[in-house]
């Protein structure tokens, strides 16, 4: 899976779990300073995550995924150790 997919999907999943428009999120978007965030919904952001590319995330690296882009990171370097 190439890196674009990967962007293109976590957009997808932060727009319906943050309720924010797609197109307003950035490769550098904060979850929590830029897109409004609130910690239940970070952890709702990591189960989204973890069943649209089917991985499992450690808690604590999984809490450490602060923008977009490091979100984007984390699968790429998940999906391609697999």
């Amino acid at each position: 899976m190439d890196t674009k997919e990967i962007e293109e999907r976590v957009k997808k999943v932060v727009s319906q779990v943050l309720n924010v428009p797609q197109d307003s999120i950035k490769i550098e978007s904060r979850f929590v300073e830029d897109l409004g965030a609130e910690s239940v919904q970070s952890l709702e952001l990591v189960a989204a995550f973890e069943s649209e590319f089917d991985i499992q995330m450690e808690e604590d690296a999984a809490l450490s995924i602060k923008t977009v882009e490091t979100a984007i990171e984390f699968i790429k370097k998940y999906i391609d150790a697999k």
